[in-house]
């Protein structure tokens, strides 16, 4: 079978850099050995082929575009790639092994935010990943067969209160409990089928459930068709160091937002 840098040697030729998603230790071997001073950036979950250039992935996304995007704001910020660069991205886009290779100049017209929504928010990225997981598992199977949709605030908890308020009593009060756990992941899915929105601490306590938001909406610009659950989602992380984390019940989606800005968004059963 053809070595895929053979078939794609016009693709890859004459680039600053070559961005490999998720290798398995040949693949990322069949890049790094090649001696012709092109630098190989390593983009995963963990950095099992001991690559010098490396930058963690939170996430599996589900569409390849979100994973190049996050490869490449996160090679800007810690200084692998600049603007202007010429890079290939190698990716699996159908299949487990890498099968595709996309050709892009980096700029900061890639950036989306999708970078910062995970390593530089002020709550912890594996606080991120399992507030997305659980409302990604939630719009798989829904809330007893039944779509539902949910409201989950992460991070800068105190001030998210204080632009909050209850919309009936709160069970986690005085509780110590954390996102990510199993037991507590069934709790939050049976009260996601009432109204307001979870609040979470930068370390994954659940502070509370219930909240209506009371953040800002003047100026929030979000995609035509969304509703005041999204529009609540993204002033409250213009008005607070908060990420916000939505699951849409009319279509399904799952959406995150940072600064005000949709920065990503997911179909859950694709994922």
């Amino acid at each position: 079978m053809t070595d895929i840098r053979d078939a794609t040697d016009h693709i890859t030729a004459d680039v600053d850099a070559i961005t490999v998603f998720s290798p398995s230790t040949t693949e990322y071997d069949q890049y790094a050995d090649v001696d012709d001073g092109t630098e190989v950036l390593v983009v995963a979950k963990e950095n099992t082929v001991d690559a010098e250039n490396f930058i963690e992935l939170p996430v599996d996304f589900d569409d390849p575009r979100d994973g190049i995007r996050f490869g490449v704001e996160g090679g800007m910020d810690q200084g692998y790639l600049e603007e202007g660069d010429t890079i290939a991205c190698v990716v699996s886009m159908f299949a487990a092994d890498l099968d595709s290779v996309v050709r892009l100049r980096v700029s900061e017209s890639i950036r989306t935010g999708i970078y910062d929504l995970f390593v530089n928010s002020r709550a912890e990225a594996d606080v991120i990943r399992d507030v997305l997981e659980l409302v990604i598992e939630l719009g798989r199977k829904g809330q007893k067969g039944e779509p539902v949709g949910a409201l989950f605030v992460v991070g800068d908890a105190g001030k998210v209160m204080n632009k909050s308020r209850p919309l009936s009593y709160n069970p986690f009060e005085k509780s110590h409990v954390h996102v990510g756990d199993s037991i507590v992941n069934v709790m939050l899915k049976e009260f996601s089928r009432l109204d307001g929105a979870f609040v979470i601490s930068d370390a994954g306590k659940i502070v509370s459930a219930y909240r209506y938001l009371e953040g800002s909406a003047e100026g929030i610009d979000i995609p035509k068709g969304l509703g005041t659950r999204h529009m609540a989602a993204a002033a409250i992380t213009r008005d607070t160091n908060s990420v916000s984390v939505v699951l849409s019940e009319s279509d399904g989606m799952v959406r995150a937002f940072k600064g005000g800005d949709l920065v990503l968004e997911l179909d859950p059963e694709a994922y």
